[in-house]
């Protein structure tokens, strides 16, 4: 496994991140959610068939369009094969990741896995609750990585999942944040089949891409000397 970190603000051309535990980031759980908390409510996560123009800049990750922001830090985690696995948003509230994944056409995954997640939470120790949220019931787990928070949206032959982690502290401003974050995110699910449960496979864009190659590249050269 290999991570990448890149920075990023809401475009590459203008980078306005800090680095976290930085005295500039003081305030960093107030300023990042109302950077995404303080806009209009939206209707979202949105079918790419129905994604609107609506002034968001989202970081285009092939399956995803992901609105990042102010302040967050981008890590990318990938195989040592080269697919990426996840892209986490790491902020001064926690770190926030956001996966979509194929499902059936009836809909009605997150019914399925919310019990077995619940179940493997447990079987790791974790103190697990179930709470209402905005598009069904959520998991919150207490375990040795924090406190966790987990929801999902089921869409058009696709479900989005949306995890937070982060210290007791700033729950509600980081629950809040996951919701808004979900709520603008853009699934591009696409037209070929794929297993039910299945990771929409995530691609980087530009330079962030080009930096993935390099490292992955590193890492297989390190390897094949070690050998």
């Amino acid at each position: 496994m290999l991570t990448v970190f890149g920075r990023r603000a809401k475009d590459e051309a203008r980078d306005k991140t800090l680095p976290p535990g930085s005295a500039e980031d003081a305030e960093a759980p107030d300023r990042v959610a109302r950077s995404v908390a303080g806009g209009e409510p939206g209707l979202g996560p949105y079918d790419a068939e129905d994604a609107p123009d609506d002034g968001w800049i989202r970081l285009d990750l092939g399956s995803l369009r992901l609105p990042v922001p102010d302040g967050a830090q981008l890590q990318v985690e990938v195989d040592r094969s080269g697919p990426v696995r996840a892209v986490h948003l790491i902020t001064g509230l926690g770190q926030f990741t956001i996966t979509a994944f194929a499902a059936p056409r009836s809909g009605g995954l997150w019914r399925e896995v919310a019990p077995e997640l619940v179940n493997r939470l447990r079987a790791d120790g974790g103190r697990v609750g179930r709470a209402p949220g905005e598009w069904g019931e959520e998991i919150e787990a207490v375990t040795e990585q924090g406190v966790l928070r987990f929801l999902a949206v089921d869409g058009p032959r696709w479900m989005l999942r949306g995890v937070a982690v982060g210290t007791a502290e700033h729950s509600d401003a980081r629950i809040a944040l996951l919701r808004d974050l979900v709520r603008q995110t853009v699934v591009v699910r696409g037209s070929e089949p794929l297993p039910v449960r299945s990771p929409l496979p995530l691609q980087l864009p530009g330079p962030l891409g080009e930096q993935l190659k390099q490292a992955t590249a590193e890492l297989v050269n390190a390897a094949a000397d070690g050998g």
